[in-house]
């Protein structure tokens, strides 16, 4: 069995001051947003230990922020910017999956749970083409839209992330800010 956790950036200014997408960072609304998904994923366990992470400045608030709101809470996981994460199509993305090991180790294990932290809509894509089954009202909400902060959850009953393969996934949950205030 592995687990897939797909996290989308939080909310961000529009523009940098720099006028690089890249450099987007998050403003006051993505902060909170983030620190609340990380508060709610040190709730709901298990947890990822390879976390790869766009290079994107808003990508990388994201995970920071969220980590800080975990960290008292469960272990380290073994973070890591990837630059491919940036602009990634889903065929991109099925293939880091697909390649994901922990390089720390000394044998490149392949991780049980991964995390991505990257962007639409690159990220809301490849969820619905992994989707195969899951919890009926997280495929309706994530059918419209991975949110700025959403997290989609997938489990794959298969033995290594190489086997990950479209419609295969079981979306075990959706959640987002904005899902969290309704409940």
């Amino acid at each position: 069995m592995r687990r897939l956790m797909l996290l989308r950036h939080a909310k961000t200014e529009t523009d940098a001051p720099s006028g690089r997408d890249q450099d987007r960072r998050l403003d006051d609304r993505g902060h909170r947003d983030a620190a609340q998904i990380g508060d709610w994923m040190a709730r709901h366990p298990p947890f990822p230990n390879t976390v790869l992470v766009s290079p994107a400045a808003r990508a990388r608030q994201t995970w920071d922020i969220a980590w800080r709101a975990m960290k008292d809470r469960i272990a380290p996981p073994q973070v890591e910017l990837l630059p491919e994460l940036y602009g990634a199509d889903p065929a991109q993305l099925l293939e880091t999956i697909r390649t994901a090991t922990i390089s720390a180790s000394p044998k490149h294990l392949s991780p049980k749970i991964l995390m991505l932290v990257g962007h639409n809509p690159g990220m809301h894509e490849i969820a619905l083409l992994l989707m195969g089954s899951g919890e009926e009202a997280g495929r309706k909400a994530l059918a419209d839209n991975l949110p700025t902060a959403g997290l989609a959850v997938f489990d794959f009953d298969v033995k290594d992330w190489d086997d990950v393969a479209y419609r295969r996934g079981k979306l075990v949950k959706f959640i987002s800010p904005k899902l969290l205030k309704q409940a």
